[in-house]
């Protein structure tokens, strides 16, 4: 094992084997991650918890000519040849139940699905398409599947085995997101209007002076509801974001934000009363879905970053879809939205900004009409990288 792989195994404990090696003058990786421990952790978005905890904490810390540029996850040790396998090697069930749930995943997964075919790391489902997965599950057997028990019946096999244990009928329904987003939850919003206006005037002159702030396009904001939806580089962003705004919307606009960063004790309160929605990838997720649609649904205003996480070297990270599917299902335009400046300012690894100056502009909002999702999520995308 090189230096350079015992640093990556290192950086976090899910890492089991590592092998890196040099392409076209770049870095890759392949990954074996202790997958019982992953288990144990109730961790089920196993790919963003490799890339964001493990791929991306080892290249804050690498020299440039060190940092991996791009990684694979493999579901087998490396002595196991990873073709070896053969589609003979475990016999399929032959029922009904094992079909309806076959026949269902086939329908979200461009590939092939086996009796040992991992739901994310063989198939490709993300966290969306678990929520509609537990969705079909509880409709049309019965069951009730939450993140904790998916945790540890990840496998084709052992997720069939599961719900044959479980299940109270069998009669196969569909699911759609409209039925999903518009569920009538017990949660309501915590509108905080009064600390929203502490917190831009106390914001926009620090910005003002210290970044030299710049807003352009505030007349292109429709009337709400809307989306706001920034290319993410900074934790600066929100900020920015919530001192540009001009007063009447931002007393309308709620913040998505992630539990990890501001569901500690101490931040919590801050971030109930300052309009924040909290949600976790890992746990409660339709929950969280739900509590993201309910300010469009009461006619509010929601500043969501598409790409769910912060850029690490100013490029922009993939777009997910669920914003897009926020505006298609709940019929409100997005506001594709550019910052600039704030990357260079406060890049992630650094504790404090440096005086860059940061223009943040509004771009003409986009509806949805008939689009798909992946296509009306590109149109966004398209909008703000033209502008940069």
């Amino acid at each position: 094992m090189t230096k350079l792989e015992a640093r990556l195994l290192d950086t976090s404990p899910y890492l089991k084997e590592v092998s890196v090696q040099r392409r076209d003058g770049q870095l890759e990786a392949r990954v074996y991650p202790d997958l019982g421990l992953l288990k144990k952790a109730d961790i089920i978005n196993i790919y963003e918890e490799i890339k964001w905890y493990g791929i991306e904490l080892y290249n804050m810390q690498a020299e440039e000519n060190d940092k991996i540029r791009s990684f694979e996850i493999v579901t087998r040790p490396f002595l196991h040849k990873q073709n070896d396998i053969s589609v003979h090697d475990e016999r399929e069930p032959d029922d009904e139940l094992y079909r309806g749930v076959k026949s269902y995943l086939s329908s979200v997964s461009e590939r092939p699905v086996y009796p040992f075919s991992h739901l994310e790391l063989d198939l490709g489902l993300d966290s969306l398409e678990y929520v509609m997965l537990f969705e079909f599950i509880e409709k049309s057997y019965g069951v009730h599947l939450d993140e904790r028990i998916f945790a540890q019946v990840m496998v084709m096999s052992d997720l069939y085995e599961w719900i044959k244990e479980h299940k109270k009928k069998s009669d196969v329904t569909g699911v759609d997101w409209n039925d999903i987003l518009r569920y009538k939850s017990k949660e309501q919003l915590v509108f905080s209007p009064k600390i929203m206006m502490v917190w831009k005037f106390a914001l926009l002159p620090f910005f003002r002076l210290f970044f030299r702030l710049k807003v352009i396009g505030r007349e292109k904001l429709p009337t709400a509801p809307f989306i706001i939806a920034p290319a993410h580089y900074s934790m600066l962003d929100g900020f920015v974001i919530l001192a540009s705004l001009p007063t009447p919307v931002l007393k309308k606009s709620f913040f998505l934000a992630y539990e990890g960063e501001f569901g500690t004790p101490r931040l919590k309160p801050i971030a109930k009363h300052s309009q924040m929605l909290l949600i976790d990838i890992d746990k409660e997720l339709k929950a969280s879905l739900q509590r993201t649609a309910l300010p469009l649904i009461e006619s509010q205003n929601l500043v969501i970053f598409p790409e769910h996480a912060r850029s690490r070297d100013g490029r922009l990270l993939p777009f997910k879809k669920f914003f897009a599917i926020l505006s298609k299902e709940l019929d409100v335009p997005i506001v594709p939205t550019v910052i600039k400046g704030t990357f260079e300012a406060l890049p992630a690894g650094r504790s404090f900004p440096r005086p860059e100056k940061v223009t943040v502009k509004f771009l003409e909002p986009i509806y949805p009409g008939d689009e798909s999702y992946d296509a009306l999520s590109r149109r966004v995308r398209e909008a703000i990288e033209a502008e940069l």
